[in-house]
């Protein structure tokens, strides 16, 4: 596996960015956050970035994606939810990229999400179900393996590392 792409999709709250970091350091490859890249290129939060509207934020969310894709070395990329809304987005990740849907019980997340930092959630909660009614049937079209979440983290991503192998 050191010498595949990977790229993470789910919804907020999955697990992306934790998971993210650690199969990329158990396969000794690249981690990108693509979220975390966006603030630290825009010098501003996500939350803040929103302020221009989903439709700004979205143009700025594929840029960095295709930077990211771009970038040498082998990695693992954690995406934001709403990647693929987009099916360029999506485009980017062509042959190289083996897509893993991360698919957490959405109660789970709704349960223990943080909405402070998640624009399309900080008013009303419950939108999280109507978001994840959309997008559930876009992370299964662009995903090469869907992975139900376990009890644990390490559960996980063992059973990622075993359908990789």
């Amino acid at each position: 596996m050191e010498n595949r792409n990977i790229a993470l999709i789910g919804m907020s709250g999955c697990g992306k960015t934790t998971i993210g970091k650690l199969l990329a350091e158990k396969l000794k490859l690249l981690f990108y956050d693509v979220d975390l890249y966006i603030e630290k290129g825009q010098e501003k939060s996500i939350k803040d970035i929103f302020l221009n509207g989903e439709e700004y934020f979205r143009k700025i969310e594929s840029l960095a994606l295709e930077e990211i894709v771009n970038k040498g070395g082998y990695k693992v990329i954690a995406t934001g939810g709403g990647v693929v809304k987009d099916p360029k987005n999506m485009e980017h990740f062509g042959e190289d990229f083996i897509i893993v849907f991360l698919n957490r019980n959405i109660e789970a997340i709704a349960e223990d999400i943080d909405v402070s930092n998640r624009p399309l959630l900080s008013e009303d909660l419950s939108k999280i179900y109507m978001i994840y009614e959309q997008r559930l049937p876009l992370y299964k079209k662009y995903c090469d393996f869907e992975i139900k979440y376990k009890e644990s983290i390490k559960e996980t991503i063992d059973e990622i590392l075993h359908i990789l192998s």
